[in-house]
């Protein structure tokens, strides 16, 4: 055989083992991609598996929400009738109208002391003595003196009536009696200011001598108060004090103890505005303020601009208020009704319903957060109507 035929031979011969082993090698590129796509098919079944379950729960849920939900608890009260008030507030601090220190117009030596600080003492009561011995000696010069010269006077005075003495004589002996009378005066009146006396009704707040101690004029001896009235001055704007007058009824409220009250009004009001601030001021007083009330206390003051009587009334919590509207839940039997209010004036916790209830309805004032119309409700135990002496601050009639 040709070495051309042997070439033939070999090449036939190799031709069917190459054809043979092409299955094998796209059937090893192809196992990556069916790996791939198993592990996917796989993942998209857990996937939904997932969800069928979630799904499952949810209306089980649903179920439960629609069948077997527990009522909501909530505490409810009576919508009551009653008068609430308008007030524009302001504070300021309690001072006394009369209050004063009691100054030293002569010098001299403290002798007796006969009251000290937190002593209430009545007008014209003695507070304290000084030595008076040398305002005697000169009282009792002064009184010799005037004497004499009434004496001189007189004689003159018929002397003049029978022509004896010429009239220049006669002027002179007059403005003699009159010097001797000033001079008589003015011994006497330093004779008393040796004995200090309160210059009226009220409390010594301050006592700043000591038996035995040396004054001198102008030296300040005690300091006294009278604590009723007690007045506040506070300074509100135009449109506050439109509606008030002199007499119009406040409260003033201590704020070291918000549960004291004081009755109050209005005693004037400035006939100007302040250009530097545009407030007018207005001063209030304390009607009859208790012993425990002090000069000085720091107070809130809230004075009465407009009252309404026989106003529906609900707590302030009741009334759930929205960006628009404000609404309460009245209950209905077991379920919670969704009643849509207008409001009116607010005072101690307690608000005017004007539209949207009537007296008498009950109205939730504890859990009405998480409620929703229609929801079942459990009442828990509570009174449903605010005792009398707990629902609102005293109101203060007009002119009190």
């Amino acid at each position: 055989m040709s070495a051309r035929q042997d070439l033939e031979v070999i090449s036939n011969d190799a031709k069917p083992t190459a054809a043979a082993n092409a299955p094998a090698a796209a059937t090893r590129r192809l196992r990556p991609r069916v790996r791939q796509g198993l592990a996917l098919l796989a993942t998209l079944m857990a996937v939904l598996a997932t969800a069928g379950c979630a799904a499952e729960k949810a209306n089980s849920a649903e179920k439960t929400d629609g069948e077997e939900k527990a009522p909501v608890p909530v505490e409810v009260v009576v919508a009551r009738l009653g008068d609430i008030a308008d007030y524009v507030s302001a504070t300021a601090n309690l001072v006394a109208e009369n209050d004063v220190a009691v100054l030293a117009e002569i010098e001299g030596r403290v002798t007796e002391l006969n009251v000290d600080e937190g002593a209430a003492v009545r007008r014209g009561q003695i507070l304290a003595r000084l030595d008076s011995s040398d305002q005697e000696i000169a009282h009792k010069k002064a009184e010799l003196k005037h004497a004499n010269a009434r004496l001189v006077f007189d004689r003159g005075e018929d002397l003049m009536a029978k022509e004896l003495i010429s009239q220049e004589e006669h002027d002179r002996l007059t403005v003699d009696f009159q010097v001797s009378q000033q001079e008589l005066a003015e011994a006497e009146w330093a004779l008393s200011q040796t004995v200090l006396r309160a210059p009226f009704d009220g409390r010594v707040t301050a006592r700043h001598i000591q038996l035995g101690q040396h004054i001198r004029p102008g030296d300040s001896l005690f300091q006294i108060t009278d604590f009723d009235p007690l007045i506040a001055r506070i300074y509100l704007s135009e449109a506050d004090i439109i509606g008030l007058a002199p007499g119009t009824p406040a409260r003033v409220q201590l704020n070291a103890n918000p549960g004291l009250e004081l009755a109050a009004r209005i005693r004037q009001i400035s006939p100007v505005v302040d250009t530097a601030t545009g407030t007018v001021k207005v001063t209030v007083e304390a009607i009859s303020p208790p012993a425990e009330v002090r000069p000085g206390s720091f107070v809130s003051i809230h004075v009465v601009r407009e009252t309404h009587s026989d106003a529906l009334l609900v707590p302030r919590g009741a009334v759930v208020r929205e960006l628009q509207s404000s609404h309460v839940f009245v209950t209905d039997g077991e379920t919670a009704v969704k009643r849509r209010v207008d409001v009116g004036l607010e005072e101690s916790g307690e608000v005017e319903i004007l539209q949207g209830l009537s007296p008498g309805e009950r109205v939730v004032v504890a859990g009405q957060g998480s409620l929703r119309e229609g929801e079942r409700v459990r009442v828990l135990e509570a009174a449903e109507e605010p005792a009398e002496d707990s629902a609102a601050d005293p109101k203060i009639a007009a002119g009190v």
